[in-house]
């Protein structure tokens, strides 16, 4: 019995550990008799899309090959040509990406992103509640701009140093939170003060003696890990920003270990650290919702919808930005009280003071920790000068292209429609390859930061080259989108959305924002397990053969449902800036699940207050448009 009992556990590992390649060789095969028995367009088609939906869903495959399905599905079925499959896979928002791309390498080569996080610290203070708030407000507004898992790995190693330096001289306070910077240390060291030190010096064993010497590392400072796992380096496998997959270094996995099992310096201690830490990854997550580069669900609703909808000249840079900017610093406000009620407590007087009298001793030397990290940093150079110019002048690019409700500069042009957001995008990125980084006609070196690829040799080095693009070009990223684009495009020509809609009928009789309520809390439900673009490419179609067939502006059921599908925040799984967080060992994941199931609801509710409030007169949600009229018409003949 015991030699039977051992066989079927083996069997079962074996199984276990070829799991993905039975669920590869297993979909298509079980699914199969569906365009068998019914060969026509619609069958043929909606075999290819739950084919490719349970290979994002289940993983099995990387989601940048799952996305290649429909490249060769298509035409062996006979729903679309291989050239008009192909033509689905590089669109308008791909070269948007990629200028945005550029941007951002600039950003992180010549450390504009640190000085950004540094500086909003330094105004917000040491206090617990204003150092949260301070941090989320720098991770929301580099978020804006970079991807939500380049913000965290970006953010998290400063304040991980702010919260070192709140260990150490909590221990050395021996555990009086409450004593003042003028106040002495007791002259009499008990044995469980001894023993912290111990802990402390154990847990930091591969780090400086001097907690205060400790640098900081960013995400293009990450070097290769330890091969004995003192170093793990790992890769994210999701992918939630327009970034690519790259390299993060999670901390010391002994280190996080012991650090669990270790006592801090005192509860509240503890607290901090779990509120400070889970505020960067939630924060992340707001701040890409407000532009549509802020995150790659975005950039697919963005192009999926002007491709389903052509006539829809609705959705751009300014729009978007104008409808989710509120959302955000309404989102950004709740999430911090709920943080701090369910981390800190009530009591805002004393965490959120701003008077020097009542910081604590810890308080000033966390201040004096981060001034010094700033003061590395030295003078502002000529290179991060050009960067943020460059910032500046794509955002105003962008919001005076089409602005709505004055001409913008397209108007100038005698030809109109040409000229998109991706246009400014291309041509900033491009300038960047040419620009020298260092000041012209100047001979000093004393404004010019030199990095690992750069020489002195070399005057007219340029801002970026191309291997600072290739290192963040996030090329699965966009054959996932194109993925999405190509089995958009199946499902229109061969009718599948249509017959979806009709299904959907019964539906009729809710009023809008119930059909809006369900799909919200549908989509930030299963993106809690699988990657947000994977279920937004499957859920876009569906949603808006709805509201087609439910009459409904589709805006009111898609730009909601985008939204949601980033607030997969209750478990590490759920994004990369949750697994970055969770691997640093200050919180749990049943502290992953309480908070963010706060912050999931939080979201919900003011998305929905959004579309049914400004939301309304700004896209017109009250009327069935006439271009999803045309539609419509058009699907249905």
């Amino acid at each position: 019995m015991r030699l039977e009992a051992a066989a079927r556990m083996d069997l079962f590992r074996k199984l276990w550990k070829a799991r993905k390649l039975i669920v590869v060789v297993f979909i298509p095969l079980s699914l199969l008799p569906l365009p068998l028995i019914h060969p026509t367009s619609e069958a043929c088609c909606a075999y290819v899309l739950m084919v490719t939906a349970v290979y994002w869903v289940s993983e099995a495959v990387p989601l940048g090959a799952a996305a290649l399905v429909p490249a060769f599905l298509y035409p062996l079925f006979g729903v679309l040509k291989s050239s008009e499959v192909a033509a689905e896979y590089c669109k308008d928002t791909t070269l948007l990406l990629m200028g945005v791309i550029c941007l951002a390498a600039s950003i992180e080569k010549w450390n504009l992103h640190k000085r950004i996080a540094l500086r909003m610290v330094m105004i917000a203070g040491a206090k617990p509640g204003m150092l949260v708030l301070g941090f989320m407000c720098c991770t929301v507004f580099l978020s804006m701009w970079l991807s939500n898992t380049s913000t965290t790995a970006m953010v998290m190693p400063i304040a991980e140093a702010v919260l070192q330096q709140l260990i150490c001289t909590g221990l050395a306070d021996s555990h009086n939170d409450s004593e003042t910077a003028e106040a002495t240390e007791d002259d009499s060291v008990t044995d469980k003060e001894n023993l912290d030190k111990n802990q402390l010096e154990m847990l930091y064993r591969n780090d400086s003696d001097d907690c205060t010497k400790q640098e900081l590392s960013t995400l293009s400072e990450v070097r290769s890990g330890e091969a004995n796992g003192l170093g793990l380096k790992q890769f994210i496998r999701h992918t939630n920003g327009h970034l690519p997959q790259v390299a993060i270094e999670f901390p010391n996995v002994k280190r996080v270990k012991a650090r669990r099992d270790s006592q801090y310096p005192t509860k509240r201690d503890h607290m901090i650290c779990k509120c400070l830490s889970l505020s960067i990854t939630y924060a992340a997550t707001i701040g890409g919702l407000i532009t549509i580069t802020g995150t790659s669900t975005n950039l697919i609703f963005a192009e999926q919808f002007n491709t389903r909808y052509p006539d829809a000249k609705v959705i751009n840079f300014g729009t978007w930005f104008i409808f989710s900017f509120p959302i955000a610093i309404i989102m950004l406000v709740l999430t911090w009280l709920w943080l701090h009620f369910l981390f800190l407590g009530c009591n805002f007087r004393e965490t959120c003071s701003l008077s020097k009298k009542r910081k604590t001793r810890r308080e000033m030397l966390s201040e004096k920790r981060i001034h010094e990290e700033y003061a590395k940093l030295g003078p502002i150079s000529y290179p991060e000068v050009v960067t943020g110019v460059f910032f500046i002048l794509m955002t105003v690019l962008w919001f005076t292209r089409e602005p709505g409700f004055v001409p913008g500069w397209t108007s100038l042009f005698e030809k109109k429609g040409y000229r998109t957001d991706a246009t400014v995008s291309v041509l900033l990125g491009f300038l960047l390859f040419l620009i020298p980084a260092r000041r012209p006609f100047s001979s000093s070196s004393s404004n010019f930061r030199k990095t690992d690829d750069q020489s002195d040799d070399d005057p007219l080095a340029p801002m970026i080259n191309w291997k600072d693009f290739q290192r963040l070009m996030p090329w699965e990223i966009v054959i996932l989108v194109g993925g999405g684009y190509a089995l958009a495009a199946g499902c229109k020509v061969s009718g599948l959305s249509v017959w979806i809609g009709r299904q959907l009928e019964p539906m009729s009789g809710l009023p809008p924002w119930a059909v809006t309520l369900l799909a919200c809390l549908l989509v930030s439900a299963v993106t809690e397990f699988a990657s947000n673009p994977a279920t937004l490419t499957v859920f876009l179609p569906i949603l808006s053969a709805l509201s087609e067939t439910l009459y409904i502006n589709p805006l009111h059921t898609l730009i909601p449902s985008t939204m949601c599908v980033s607030f997969g925040v209750m478990l590490p799984v759920g994004n990369p800036p949750n697994a970055i967080v969770f691997s640093y060992g200050h919180v749990k994941i049943s502290d992953m699940v309480k908070a963010g199931f706060g912050v999931n609801l939080i979201g919900v509710a003011v998305v929905m207050l959004a579309i049914t409030t400004w939301g309304v007169p700004l896209f017109n949600l009250n009327e069935f448009p006439a271009w999803a009229v045309a539609r419509n018409v058009t699907g249905s003949l």
